[in-house]
């Protein structure tokens, strides 16, 4: 969703504030801060309120509570002297009183992206079944320190503990970004597990101070609500990677204890040489996952920031050129510019970490924008072995079947990858190749389903509207067709024929002039 007022525009879907063309840099908890303002524009919002929802119920002080409320006006023109978009309210709190516009989408298009029924929804999402494995969910990590800045660790133990569980197969663990959608609200474990389709829910908390942390982590069972497990850790910093294995020891003896008799675990991972090079990268990984030019941006100059501190480190390479590809392809930076660099990145992470399984998405990746199929088919399973609830990789790894005329098994790969994650914020990237893959099979109306679920999801993105001005031209839908080569074209001016054919990589040329035939059908020069 758009919101406009005087000449901004703050975008929901690309988490954007823009000043009529200029993109304006805001920090994560400004932007929340002014979208929760403008949101609940229509009565006055109290500290109570935003500490509740911006900040998570942490305790905030009133310095803080100031300064942010400081550069939310300064992003959008205003002061306190003027408040002519935000109001102080004495001895109450704050209104949001500036004229906000929602403007609608083309009518048939909006109507193909329209939210579906929410009842209809989660009936659906209710009913996921239990897979035949243990089903886990490892829910982010709650900040308990002082600093709200210091999300990043917290997120970083998080994200350590999903990795390691996933290497183990005999469990099915939900990716990343659907356990994160929980991040600083406050949950029904009973309502997770239903929401996700897992039996077990792992949650905890971190306060990093000084050198020292302390950790603590609990399991819980979904079926009963009790605690299956729990336990607290007190250790120096330098400790904090031997407390993720002795965590995630813990959780498999108290979910598979004859599993875990036959078969000890052993993470095999490498960890970086510094803890600082660490922060960075988790820093970084916060950018990477809300896929918005800007903060892919941001993510590369962290990344680039850890390499220089530890040139070995596997996953900050491997990420820096998953970015560099993922930018290449949605014409956020040019193909001869990026792919180099994510070539050269991709393959120092495998030759630092070959058991890491972002080394060989990132490869994967670079082999299909050079068009060597076989060799990105095989980096992707490598990684979806290494870690089998990869859901990007799976998702990529449909688009490279998809490039390689496999569009049916492409469909099966993006199905597993939207079940391994049912609330990821990449899920328009997973439907937008879906779509593609149905684009391939000519089966012109489920793709534009799909595309329309895409759009639905992040109406910044460019691939739910490449596949719908695509599949509705082919299937004779003339004037969706145009309006959503509209829409992509003010996502993307340079999206041309021409582009198509230099930098899209299909591997049969009648799919590459099929895809072709289609956008000169909806209008494209």
């Amino acid at each position: 969703m758009q919101f406009h007022f005087a000449d901004y525009v703050l975008d929901t879907s690309a988490r954007e504030l823009r000043l009529r063309s200029e993109l304006i840099a805001v920090e994560p908890q400004v932007y929340d801060l002014l979208l929760y303002l403008i949101e609940n524009r229509d009565r006055v919002v109290t500290k109570d309120d935003l500490v509740a929802s911006v900040w998570g119920g942490r305790v905030t002080s009133d310095a803080t509570l100031t300064s942010r409320v400081y550069a939310v006006r300064k992003a959008v023109g205003d002061s306190g002297q003027q408040q002519k978009l935000i109001r102080t309210i004495s001895r109450k709190g704050l209104r949001f009183v500036g004229e906000v516009r929602t403007p609608p989408m083309d009518d048939e298009l909006g109507e193909l992206c329209a939210e579906p029924d929410l009842n209809e929804s989660s009936e659906r999402i209710a009913a996921l079944p239990l897979p035949d494995r243990p089903a886990i969910a490892v829910l982010p990590f709650a900040n308990m320190s002082d600093d709200p800045d210091q999300d990043y660790f917290s997120d970083g133990i998080s994200e350590d503990l999903i990795t390691a569980l996933s290497k183990l197969r005999w469990f099915f663990v939900i990716a990343r970004n659907s356990s994160f959608a929980y991040k600083g609200k406050s949950v029904n474990i009973k309502e997770v597990g239903a929401t996700l389709g897992v039996g077990y829910v792992i949650e905890g908390s971190v306060r990093k101070e000084g050198d020292r942390v302390r950790i603590t982590a609990q399991l819980n069972d979904v079926a009963t609500g009790s605690h299956l497990w729990a336990e607290r850790y007190d250790r120096s910093l330098a400790d904090v990677f031997a407390v993720q294995d002795e965590i995630t020891e813990a959780i498999v003896a108290s979910i598979e204890p004859q599993l875990y008799a036959a078969e000890h675990f052993h993470s095999k991972r490498k960890t970086p040489d510094s803890m600082d090079a660490w922060g960075l990268v988790m820093r970084a990984m916060s950018h990477f996952w809300r896929i918005t030019p800007a903060d892919y941006v941001k993510a590369q100059e962290l990344l680039e920031k850890a390499i220089a501190i530890d040139p070995y480190y596997g996953q900050a390479l491997a990420v820096l050129s998953a970015s560099h590809t993922f930018c290449a392809y949605n014409g956020w930076s040019e193909m001869a510019t990026s792919v180099p660099i994510a070539e050269r990145a991709a393959l120092a992470a495998v030759r630092a970490d070959s058991e890491d399984p972002w080394a060989h998405h990132a490869l994967g990746c670079v082999h299909v924008l050079l068009r060597r199929f076989d060799e990105a088919l095989g980096e992707f399973e490598l990684a979806l072995k290494l870690n089998p609830s990869f859901a990007l990789a799976l998702s990529v790894y449909g688009l490279a079947l998809t490039f390689s005329g496999h569009w049916e098994e492409a469909g099966v790969a993006t199905t597993k990858a939207l079940r391994l994650s049912p609330r990821d914020p990449f899920a328009a990237i997973y439907n937008g190749i879906a779509a593609h893959a149905q684009l391939v099979g000519r089966n012109y109306e489920e793709a534009m389903r799909l595309a329309g679920a895409s759009i639905r999801l992040r109406t910044d993105h460019v691939s739910g509207y490449r596949m719908l001005t695509a599949a509705a031209a082919m299937a004779g839908r003339g004037e969706i067709a145009t309006a959503a080569l509209q829409e992509l074209l003010r996502r993307q001016p340079d999206f041309s024929l021409a582009w198509i054919g230099k930098n899209l990589p299909f591997k049969y040329e009648a799919d590459r002039e099929h895809y072709l035939e289609a956008f000169r059908r909806a209008g494209l020069s």
